[in-house]
This record gives C-alpha cells, structure tokens and sequence, in this order.
C-alpha cells in the first residue's frame, strides 16, 4: 500500500533539512504543510525554503499564493489530495513537511464540508469587524448559533469571524456543518514528529528570530505594511514588526516580543500534537531510527 509519511514538529525544532535528507532517501518531493509559507513574499517571516533548499528537492505548496488570495484547510486538503493521487501513479512513498496542525489534520483525517465564502460577504465581515471590533460580532454570533458560541474561543476574531461568514453565506448555523467525522484515506499514514528539550527549542526560537532580523526581515514587513489587514500577515513577527513601523514599540521590545510569542506558538503546536498517539517521537539528531522507521513501513 501507499505511504504518505507526515514529518511535523514545533516552529524551530529542525523539519526542514531532515525533510530534505528524507525526501531524497525515498525519492519523494515534498509537500508544505506549513499555512503561511504556501503565500509569496513572506520568506524570512515564515523560514520558508531558500532557493537552493528548492532546487535541491521538488517542493509542492511554497509560494504560490498571492497575499490577498484567500485560502483554507479545506481547500488544501482538496489539492493535496488530488496532487497524492497523481503523485502516488510513479512513487510508493509521499513526504508531508510542516507545523501547521489543522493543514495536517486536514490531509490526515479530512475536515468538515464546510461552504467556501464569496468574497463579498468576506469583506463586509472584515469590514464590521475592523470598525465596531470583536465583542458586537461575537453577541451576534450568539444569537445566530449559540451552539458553538458556547465552545468557540471568543477571543479569537478569525473563528468568530468565520462561524459569522458561514451564517451569513448559507443561512444555516456553523455548528451544523461540524460533523467531526473522520474520513478514510487510500493510503496508510506514518507520522513522525520531532521534539527537544524545551531550553534547546527555545534557544533555537531565539536563535532564528536574530538571524531573521539580520536577513532584513524589518525590510520584507515594511514592504507588505499595504497589505496588513490580510489574514496572511496575522502571523507572528509581522504582528510585531507592524508595530514598530507604525511608531508605537521600539524595534529591540519587538524582537523581544516576536521570541516570546513564538515560544507560545511552539507550545500550542506540541499541546496539540501530543493529543494525537499516531505519532512517533524522535529527536531530529536521530536520523538513522527514522529512516529504519520510514523503510520498515
């Protein structure tokens, strides 16, 4: 049977050059399961791939959005999916690389069929949203579905956002599109996670967020400024760097800022990652065992 190896781990915790090492040990281009690298001119902010790093291996799903496209877990899994199927006809075994945990799960378990929202109605959310805020949209959100009001995480304006698109889009409530099923894949699934040492991961952060800074991220946030209110750029460090170009932190508390806030991101990302027992732990120095794994698979 056909494998698709899911490799995924914390922001910073050594995906890309193991997958590189990976994907030509079986052969495999690799897919991104990383939701901000698939948008163009967003390379340093996102660590995405470096020209050598994409010659060297065929990369799927890297900079091929604009910013002001819009985009989803349920159309990645769409794409990915049919990009598997055609990929499967001349490799027994696919790579999938990345953080991005809905992208993952939605390859790996399928999400729900949930509408996609035309642009008008996107906009005029967007629009209520950045002039009356977040706390008028979520009592409406109240009335319209108190179902998953009751469950939603209210201070997060992209879900409560959503959950009204969807009402708005279809006249029925977000709630009822939420089936939580999980969808048969025809290909087995081997994912391999890899994990350090807490101090280790966030001296890695750190690490990248300096070296970041020297490879004029200041620069690639200031050329995207225009284009701030796209969900893109609602991402740590651009949040961040947005800041300092508007005049209201100084550049070193920013930086500050972006470390920390990454390191939160990285514990999200471990939080949910370690609900899933499907996965198999290594530490990225532990190239051999995985290999041995992917291999014996």
């Amino acid at each position: 049977m056909k494998t698709l190896v899911v490799l995924l781990g914390p922001t910073a915790v050594g995906k890309t050059e193991l997958a590189l090492q990976i994907a030509e040990h079986i052969g495999s281009p690799i897919i991104n399961a990383d939701s901000r690298q698939i948008y163009k001119d967003l390379c340093i902010g996102t660590a995405a791939p470096t020209t050598e790093q994409l010659q060297r291996v065929r990369h799927y799903f890297v900079g091929t959005l604009s910013i002001t496209d819009y985009y989803s877990a349920a159309r990645y899994e769409e794409e990915v999916l049919r990009l598997t199927e055609e990929l499967f006809q001349t490799h027994e075994t696919l790579l999938l690389s990345g953080g991005s945990m809905m992208y993952i799960d939605a390859v790996c378990h399928g999400i729900d069929d949930i509408p996609t929202v035309e642009p008008e109605v996107r906009e005029l959310l967007r629009k209520r949203y950045e002039q009356e805020g977040l706390e008028p949209l979520a009592a409406e959100l109240r009335l319209l579905d108190p179902e998953y009001y009751a469950t939603a995480d209210l201070r997060n304006h992209k879900r409560i956002v959503h959950a009204l698109e969807i009402c708005y889009q279809t006249g029925r409530t977000f709630s009822s599109f939420r089936t939580a099923t999980r969808k048969q894949r025809p290909f087995q699934i081997l994912k391999i996670g890899l994990r350090r040492e807490r101090t280790e991961l966030f001296d890695r952060i750190n690490s990248r967020v300096e070296q970041m800074m020297q490879d004029g991220f200041l620069e690639e946030a200031r050329h995207l400024l225009p284009y701030r209110t796209e969900n893109a750029l609602n991402t740590v460090g651009y949040k961040e760097l947005f800041q300092v170009l508007d005049g209201e932190w100084e550049l070193p508390f920013a930086i500050e800022r972006i470390k920390k806030n990454t390191r939160v991101y990285a514990k999200k990302q471990m939080t949910w990652f370690a609900h899933d027992s499907g996965i198999q732990w290594f530490h990225p120095d532990d190239q051999a065992a995985i290999f041995q794994l992917i291999d014996n698979s």
